[in-house]
């Protein structure tokens, strides 16, 4: 007799498609035990009829699980729990202690958390007014052809690119656009063996930070500056020094002697926005040169820039070889992408790649090969441009906003980007501000974790417009002065 089809429900909890959910039923109850191997299947008639679907939903998941050996087709007679399929687990798991005999203070030879960083709700999504940095606008993806792109990346004919262990290297098709047609945007000439990918910027800064600096070394940051770098920069045990950060972007000439490296953003300085001009990037990497000291250039956003042309980056007007550039595509096409890059001369590239072959190998082949293929066949370069459009219009509606409202810049505006750095009135502590908007539906960011001191100033919050409708802003930045 086959098992009646009350016997099988769907999981509400489990998201996707109705095939897939009633694949997932059929796999939970042979992997739970319920279904043994040998037990008949109700017809996909019957199953059809008591779910409520169309029955070629059920025929189609009853064949996904043939190809999976989880059934087996006997003719006329059904559908069978193979003879192959998982048998279940034969032990039951142990309650856990949650590591309470444990005395976790001596246990734990290195702590990693505590680390002041911005706060990014998980439920961003749920507010109104979502002002915060950092997280995409799903409507600008390019949802469709990114599909595309990954299908094609799981075909037979780059099965042995997305399957094989690369080990150090990366995928080649990649590395090459990344050589021929992004670097250039930037004036920047690379081989294939001065570039390493990497999972995200924040994956380049920290292999960066482990070959360069160690305990009896000084780093560099801009103060205020990436929240996330200053983190890193601490679990080097380094000596850290601040430089302070004007209209036109780091002071480095105010930066003591004997510094090994210094980490910047020239391009849209992390937070403020402000750009360094061409005369300054150029004073910076003569005394870089004159002090000898490598300089990290974090080019995070380049690719977001409207109002006017780009300045060159740093690395393009680098004569030495001291300048490691780090770019990311996390920002443009997708933050959960984890995808970037850094560009270094050739020994440096060799360094931190075996680093990252102790730690990752590479990143995963088959995203790899997915974005060359997005790249390469244009879809990339349109959704930058349907972007620094979009942001380029949200730009508008919030400056105008700000100043309708009389709410304060705390800096010059710059040529792109995705965000304001704003300033309190009267020193009043951006932090309570949030607190008081959140009920209202809005999320700002407080701008006391981008500084790395005791005495952090407190009336700083940023703005982002990345992942909020323009029809929104005016009615967010409304609220906003309302809670002044």
């Amino acid at each position: 007799m086959p098992v009646p089809p009350e016997a099988l429900f769907l999981d509400p909890d489990f998201e996707g498609t109705l095939q897939q959910r009633i694949q997932h039923m059929v796999a939970k109850g042979i992997l739970s035990g319920r279904l043994c191997r040998g037990e008949k299947l109700p017809s996909s008639r019957r199953l059809a009829s008591y779910l409520g679907v169309s029955r070629i939903t059920v025929t189609l998941a009853y064949g996904e699980l043939l190809s999976d050996d989880y059934l087996v087709s006997r003719g006329r007679s059904g559908y069978f729990v193979s003879p192959n399929a998982p048998l279940r687990t034969v032990f039951e798991p142990t309650a856990s202690s949650n590591g309470r005999a444990v005395d976790w203070s001596r246990a734990i030879g290195q702590h990693y958390s505590g680390q002041i960083l911005p706060e990014k709700p998980s439920d961003w999504r749920s507010y109104a007014y979502p002002f915060i940095y950092g997280q995409a606008d799903e409507t600008l993806f390019d949802h469709r052809n990114w599909r595309l792109c990954a299908l094609q990346a799981l075909g037979r004919k780059e099965i042995p690119y997305i399957t094989a262990d690369y080990f150090e290297r990366d995928d080649p098709e990649l590395v090459k656009f990344i050589a021929l047609r992004t670097l250039p945007r930037r004036g920047i000439r690379a081989r294939p063996e001065e570039i390493l990918v990497t999972l995200g910027a924040q994956n380049a800064l920290w292999l960066t930070a482990q070959v360069l600096l160690g305990q009896s070394r000084t780093a560099a940051m801009e103060d205020p500056g990436y929240p996330g770098l200053r983190a890193i920069l601490n679990h080097t045990h380094c000596r850290q020094v601040r430089a302070r950060v004007d209209a036109e972007g780091m002071r480095f000439e105010e930066l003591p002697e004997g510094v090994d490296a210094v980490f910047t953003t020239p391009s849209h300085h992390c937070p403020t926005n402000v750009t360094m001009p061409l005369e300054r990037r150029r004073m910076l990497l003569e005394h870089a040169s004159t002090h000898d000291y490598m300089v990290i250039e974090d080019d995070y956003e380049f690719e977001i820039s409207f109002g006017k042309p780009p300045v060159p980056a740093l690395k393009s007007l680098d004569r030495d070889g001291r300048v490691i550039y780090i770019g990311s595509f996390s920002k443009s096409l997708f933050p959960g992408l984890r995808l970037g890059y850094v560009v270094a001369a050739e020994p440096f590239i060799q360094e931190v790649r075996a680093l990252r072959a102790t730690v990752l190998r590479h990143p995963p082949g088959q995203i790899q090969r997915t974005v060359a293929s997005f790249l390469s066949l244009g879809h990339y370069d349109a959704m930058v441009a349907r972007m620094s459009h979009a942001f380029a219009q949200r730009r508008e509606v919030m400056r105008k906003a700000i100043e309708d409202h009389g709410l304060t810049f705390a800096h010059g505006e710059a040529a792109g980007g995705s965000s304001f750095w704003m300033r309190t009135p009267f020193g009043e502590d951006a932090r309570l501000l949030a607190e008081r908007l959140r009920p209202l539906g809005v999320l700002i960011e407080p701008g006391h974790v981008f500084f790395n001191r005791e005495d952090a100033p407190r009336d700083f919050y940023r703005l982002a417009y990345s992942s909020i409708d323009a029809s929104k802003i005016a009615e967010g930045i409304r609220l906003i002065a309302s809670r002044v």
